[in-house]
């Protein structure tokens, strides 16, 4: 009989913002485990739940006992199991008996390698009754719970104590033990609104029985999307087009849905003098402390209202609504009494005290780390033609707002501040945006900065951690990069990509590993030659690049062709990318593709170094003149073209050597006894690969 199954766990709170990884998994796990025992019949599918106390799955079309099923064992080998007369041998007699049967109930089957014995028994389905309770066990041991704790006095260990556990089939309950907890259909409701130990008469019931007699909605999703309408008819019932979904609005919703279990949201307000204070300040407030949402208007200014989510519907909220409208004005006079106190000391003054701040035990303290990228910074500047004046000026305050009382409190803010304190120190307006855009891009795909200035101070910072990081040998290995120098490879690649700096990065890393005492870096990647550091820090952001490319939409191989040339420029990359997938929709390319190919493995082979000056005298072969001529011809062509940039026409162009290339491989001896003319050939073959590697390795293209 198949009949949906619960299974339920009744705990103290779990942790919010792991709830949704948490129900996925158990979920997962306990479906799973029941489709590798053969215990789901067709159609069988699981619906999770979970509420800040519990953890829930009802699963469709569960049987009650699995299916017989026909178990084949395979013996031996014709030849092995029967001696030259035909009589049984050891090995079948041993097989037999191992089975518990007569020789004659073993069955013939062919094989690839000739017939063998076999033994086919039907093997009767066991019920799930005394398999449940160790199929949950099995899955919660696979729950992603990086601590466990325990309680009471058993043995047993979850991320939260367990207080119920319930395992029903249908309308029946399925005994055993899941964490020393015997099984039932009881569970409880509401902490406040619930009525006492509910029983659930059929699993399939769960989620109504919850909601009306315990006042809980333990559908994750069903909560979630009532608190994101109950917020939207909140904020609209304040004015039109008010607007609640600032800062990390999103990831407080999915904390707060992990947070209750019968949502209402609730309006409160604040005195509009607290408004004086950075709104990004408010917002943090609000939301990292007292998991509220702030508000603004059309204009994106923030209001003197908030919005919260009350874990229980009362008739009269008003005492909940003073309550925590008490407890953030607290906090809110705080960050006002921060942002006061900060504003009285100007950033330039807090200067020297960094001195007082580690950096990195190996690496000095950020007043040495300020020193090195006020020099990065202004170099930069030179080579983009900014400001240089003000680049330094970004870089020497670019530090400082982490000194302040706001920052320590709220270290989110670093760089925000720092912008609001350098605008009421009155410093030009480029430095003040330079003091926040110098973090920029915050994650992967985040904001860019925007004016040079800032990219510059940007550009330094990101280049002198990653120096500075690896040169102590601190480089990401697998998942783990503590330091974010992933984010920091990607963006200096995406600041010089997008923002076509055209700039050598690999010379940036080399200025900014110079900016270091040799003796600091002198044993990095344990070689005491510390050119190393650039080059490897280089080949670093070259892997960064791969998957930055794919997501661009370029081909594998097509990243392969370019980055393969250790590319310096990264302005370059995207037009060389761009005109090599033009390339290779052209119907040359499969073929110079192949030369290019049939041309590197030749040079490979050569050993050596080959020349790349042709000597016209000895071209005897007519192919070899005409390749040799139209190479010549192309080489004043294409070189114009590469230097303006124009890799689509280099390469369209480089296309018209097919017929030339296809001539010569057909009619000349590339490796001839003749040493000078194989040398002369080499070279050029070497002088013909060189122009396209100009714009890409081509030889890397698949067919």
């Amino acid at each position: 009989m198949a009949a949906p199954l619960l299974v339920e766990l009744l705990t103290e709170e779990l942790p919010p913002k792991a709830l949704v990884r948490l129900m996925e998994a158990f979920s997962r796990g306990i479906f799973e485990g029941l489709k590798e025992k053969n215990y789901l019949a067709p159609g069988a599918e699981a619906r999770p739940y979970a509420s800040p106390r519990r953890l829930a799955v009802v699963i469709s079309n569960v049987l009650d006992k699995q299916a017989d099923r026909l178990v084949e064992r395979k013996g031996p080998a014709l030849t092995s199991a029967l001696d030259a007369s035909g009589r049984p041998t050891a090995a079948l007699l041993g097989f037999a008996k191992s089975c518990g049967v007569d020789i004659a109930k073993l069955e013939k089957r062919p094989g690839d390698k000739g017939e063998y014995f076999v033994f086919c028994t039907r093997q009767k389905g066991e019920p799930l009754r005394p398999q449940l309770a160790a199929l949950v066990e099995a899955a919660l041991r696979k729950l992603p719970i990086p601590k466990l704790m325990r309680w009471g006095g058993g043995a047993a260990q979850f991320v939260r104590p367990v207080h119920g556990v319930i395992l029903m089939h249908g309308n029946k309950v399925v005994p055993g033990t899941v964490l020393g907890l015997k099984s039932g259909n009881k569970t409880r409701g509401h902490r406040f609104l619930g009525k006492g130990a509910i029983a659930i008469a059929q699993a399939k019931d769960y989620e109504k029985i919850l909601q009306r007699a315990g006042r809980v909605l333990v559908d994750y999703n069903v909560r979630r999307e009532t608190i994101v309408r109950g917020l939207d008819a909140a904020a609209e019932k304040i004015a039109a087009g008010t607007e609640w979904m600032l800062g990390k609005a999103e990831e407080l919703v999915d904390e707060v849905t992990g947070l209750v279990e019968y949502p209402a949201v609730q309006t409160g307000g604040f005195d509009k003098a607290f408004l004086g204070v950075p709104k990004e300040c408010l917002i943090i407030s609000m939301q990292q402390h007292q998991k509220y949402f702030p508000l603004a208007d059309k204009q994106g200014r923030l209001l003197p209202q908030f919005l919260f989510v009350s874990n229980m519907k009362l008739a009269n909220p008003r005492e909940i609504i003073h309550g925590n409208e008490r407890v953030l004005r607290a906090r809110l006079a705080d960050a006002k009494f921060f942002y006061d106190q900060d504003r009285k000391t100007k950033l330039i003054d807090r200067l020297p005290r960094l001195a007082n701040v580690v950096y990195h035990n190996k690496l000095g303290s950020q007043l040495e780390r300020v020193q090195r990228l006020e020099k990065l910074s202004g170099r930069i500047a030179q080579l983009i033609k900014a400001d240089m004046a003000y680049a330094e000026r970004a870089a020497r305050l670019c530090k400082t707002d982490l000194l302040t009382e706001m920052v320590g409190e709220f270290p989110e803010l670093q760089g925000i501040m720092g912008r609001y304190y350098a605008r009421h120190d009155r410093e030009p307006s480029e430095v003040a945006d330079a003091i926040e855009q110098h973090y920029f891009p915050r994650t992967a795909g985040g904001e860019l900065p925007k004016q040079p200035i800032a990219v510059c101070v940007a550009l330094a910072d990101k280049l002198d951690t990653l120096v500075g990081l690896f040169g102590i040998g601190l480089i990401p290995t697998g998942e783990k990069d503590p330091f974010g120098l992933r984010r920091a490879a990607l963006g200096v690649l995406r600041i010089l990509i997008e923002r076509s700096l055209p700039l050598d990065v690999h010379e940036l890393l080399e200025r900014a590993r110079n900016q270091y005492p040799r003796e600091m870096l002198q044993h990095a990647l344990g070689d005491p030659n510390w050119n190393n550091v650039a080059d490897t820090v280089h080949l670093f952001m070259l892997e960064r690049l791969k998957p930055y490319l794919r997501e661009k939409g370029f081909e594998p191989d097509e990243i392969d062709a370019v980055v393969s040339l250790n590319p310096k420029r990264m302005d370059q990359v995207l037009p060389r990318m761009k005109a090599l997938k033009q390339f290779r929709a052209l119907p040359e390319a499969p073929a110079l593709a192949a030369a290019n190919k049939r041309i590197r493995n030749i040079l490979r082979q050569a050993g050596g170094t080959p020349a790349d000056k042709v000597d016209t005298g000895r071209l005897i072969e007519a192919a070899e003149r005409k390749l040799a001529e139209a190479v010549q011809a192309l080489d004043g062509q294409v070189a114009p073209l590469l230097k303006s940039g124009n890799y689509t026409e280099a390469l369209r162009r480089l296309a018209g050597l097919r017929p030339a290339v296809d001539e010569f491989f057909d009619k000349v001896m590339v490796m001839a006894e003749d040493a000078s003319l194989r040398g002369n050939r080499l070279a050029l073959l070497n002088r013909l690969s060189k122009l396209f590697l100009n714009v890409a390795d081509i030889s890397r293209l698949q067919s």
